[in-house]
């Protein structure tokens, strides 16, 4: 029998005392135990804070985004190891897949926004620079810097790989180190991939730590830089918020809870309409995949009261045709629950749903399995209940069967659908299927406060949606109320969630050098030589050019028009600008803009080697035919960029344009962006 290991303080270790046996979900024999007892969770959580904490900290989110995807496609190499050991869960190909891919996946996405979404600094400005005073000379911004505590993840059993990959992926990226705690029932699986991480060698020492078993007193140890994430059910969830030290330190808890998640077919998605099929398909799909047991799974079928009873045998028919049983067998779509555990308490739940509702099919009595013996696997048949007064029956709001079971619940019209949706006191993911777009605004703005996420189905998505219940990386996992009112993903959103966001006040001059960021009413020293003419190394935050001057002539008006095709009537009818709040013609902006490019380019080759961009570009006052124009070309930023092997090592230096008008006016702003070439290539 395998015994698990917990890795911690930098070595495997075995836990000690009794030990907890765990099943294989197909056939219900032991072949692991583990015990988590024994570990110095005090000792794990000084550990992580002195020894990982200090290495992530030091790297740039780039480099811990290049880290996260070295990470990634390590573990996609190895993923048919974790493919071999999901299999004892119960899980078929389909969920494995989602389990084990869908969470390298996720890692991969944070990788990419890691780069492109963040600087390559150890910190992130979060918002534009707040003007605090009359002259400008106080000023406002807020900066967001890694917590220095330990980020702790109890995740659930339905998903070993993907709960903690999505988790450690924004916990890394934002600086923090992890300790991730699975539940024991599938914690062989997690452990199975935490080996194969210790052993890439890729994360610092320090950054990851895993407890098998219980958590034991770690809580008592928690601080105040400290992080929890739950992700499980609502009653152990509130259970653990409610922790005194949890109080007593303000420690951020971020809970994701299961929830009563609902779908609603649209009252024009009638039998024979592609809505109506996509409907079926999908509700069928979410009580079989992971057999239920997902925390967005759909419990609560809101469908028109005139369809009811097709969407019954639909559904009935549906169901019947998966195959159902040992997912080593050819053609099985649906294996068993995680364990035993979990059958008994699916039953219980449907027990208590059935006193409210009458069963449509399934039979927790009475049913065939392929390749296995039921009464030794962890099998639950899937069930369809239907409700007939949702209204009058609170069980179906408020009992949740986590496995293949859920209600069907007509409503007469849309506010009664919107007020179901509603009565689950808050779920992660709703869905809607409708072609009616109207129908599509009245739900959304009904149903979204109630709801982490809404899923508008149609079909014009159908062929690229990635479905109901599957959460992405790039758009937060959560939801109110039952839900939990937690936050997870979300892209930079849940790598902020790990960094304390803080706003720094003083002069722009002082802040500019905190932020290494220019800010507009800086000091800015004019550069001797033209700034294109040096290389990124050379350049520093706040050189400035100011370029000679042009003046703007009737002749630079019509040519422009010419070559640009753009004869607005500002631009070119005397008459009409003179009608107009212009009350005389006007230069073409982009002429503008144009014409400050040939102020402050150096037309010869050198270190500049291509325009990257052009960025928050605002007209601020007219330019009129006879004014004179000059621009002040500031480094606001700069950026070192990765370089490919054989490549020119290069960076992006980020310039403030300010075009000026004969009254020092300013008539436009805007950024633009360079890349220039390094004299270093790290």
């Amino acid at each position: 029998m395998q015994t698990l290991e917990n890795y911690a303080q930098g070595q495997w270790i075995r836990g000690s005392g009794k030990m907890q046996p765990l099943y294989n979900a197909i056939n219900g024999e032991a072949f692991a135990e583990t015990s988590s007892n024994g570990l110095n969770f005090g000792g794990m959580l000084e550990y992580a804070r002195t020894v990982g904490g200090p290495k992530l900290r030091g790297m740039t989110f780039h480099e811990r985004a290049l880290m996260l995807k070295r990470l990634a496609k390590y573990l996609n190499d190895k993923k048919d190891i974790f493919y071999k050991v999901s299999a004892a869960t119960g899980a078929t190909k389909l969920d494995s897949w989602i389990d084990i891919e869908g969470g390298i996946g996720t890692m991969f996405v944070f990788a990419s926004k890691g780069r492109k979404e963040f600087p390559n600094e150890t910190f992130f400005v979060d918002g534009p620079m707040e003007n605090l005073s009359k002259n400008g000379t106080f000023v406002g911004r807020h900066i967001c810097v890694p917590l220095e505590g330990v980020a702790l993840h109890i995740n659930a059993f339905n998903f070993p790989c993907w709960g903690m990959l999505e988790k450690i992926a924004p916990t890394f990226l934002a600086g923090m180190p992890a300790i991730v705690k699975p539940a024991t029932v599938t914690s062989f699986l997690a452990e199975s991939m935490v080996k194969e991480i210790i052993a890439s060698g890729i994360l610092p020492e320090g950054a990851l730590q895993l407890i098998c078993g219980s958590a034991g007193d770690i809580f008592d140890h928690l601080g105040c830089q400290d992080v929890v994430t739950f992700t499980g059910s609502a009653e152990t969830g509130k259970r653990l918020k409610q922790h005194a030290n949890i109080i007593e330190h303000s420690i951020r808890f971020n809970m994701e809870a299961d929830s009563l998640n609902c779908s609603i077919l649209g009252p024009d998605a009638t039998p024979g309409s592609e809505e109506f099929d996509l409907f079926i398909r999908e509700v069928a799909r979410e009580m079989t995949v992971k057999a239920g047991q997902k925390c967005t799974a759909i419990r609560r079928t809101i469908v028109p009261a005139q369809l009811a009873q097709d969407v019954a045998q639909a559904l009935k028919k549906k169901l019947s045709e998966i195959k159902f049983g040992d997912p080593a067998i050819e053609g099985v779509k649906m294996g068993a629950l995680a364990g035993r555990a979990q059958v008994k308490e699916v039953r219980e739940n449907f027990e208590r749903l059935k006193k409210a509702a009458e069963v449509i099919c399934g039979n927790p009595d009475k049913f065939e399995v392929v390749g296995a013996d039921p009464s030794k696997g962890a099998f639950f048949p899937p069930t369809l209940l239907m409700c007939n007064d949702p209204f009058k029956r609170e069980e179906p709001h408020s009992v949740e069967a986590f496995g293949p079971v859920n209600t069907i619940m007509p409503y007469k019209n849309l506010d009664e659908a919107i007020e179901l949706a509603r009565l689950g006191r808050g779920s992660l993911v709703g869905s809607l299927f409708t072609n009616d777009d109207s129908t599509a605004v009245k739900v959304t703005l009904g149903c979204a406060c109630y709801h982490g996420r809404l899923l508008l189905m149609n079909r014009h998505c159908a062929k690229e949606s990635t479905g109901h219940g599957s959460p992405l990386a790039h758009l937060i996992h959560g939801g109110p109320g039952r839900a939990g009112g937690g936050e997870e993903m979300g892209g930079a959103r849940g790598v902020l969630h790990f960094m304390q966001r803080s706003a720094i006040q003083g002069s722009p001059t002082t802040l500019s050098k905190v932020f290494k960021q220019w800010m507009r009413g800086a000091d800015r020293p004019e550069v001797q030589g033209h700034p294109f003419r040096k290389f990124f190394d050379e350049i520093q935050i706040g050189d400035t050019l100011t370029t000679h001057r042009r003046t703007v002539t009737e002749a630079d008006v019509v040519n422009f028009a010419g070559i640009s095709g753009d004869f607005f009537y500002a631009h070119m009818d005397d008459i009409a600008a003179r009608a107009s709040l212009f009350e005389k013609r006007v230069a073409h902006g982009y002429f503008v803009i144009s014409a400050a490019a040939g102020l402050f380019v150096d037309p010869a080759p050198g270190p500049v080697l291509a325009n990257y961009g052009l960025e928050n570009l605002r007209f601020i006052k007219p330019v009129y035919i006879g004014d004179t124009i000059q621009a002040k070309l500031t480094c606001k930023q700069k950026t070192a960029k990765e370089t490919p092997e054989g490549g020119i090592p290069q960076g992006v230096v980020a310039w403030d344009v300010e075009v000026l008008n004969q009254n020092a006016e300013s008539v436009a702003l805007y950024t633009i962006l360079t890349l220039v070439q390094r004299r270093v290539s790290k």
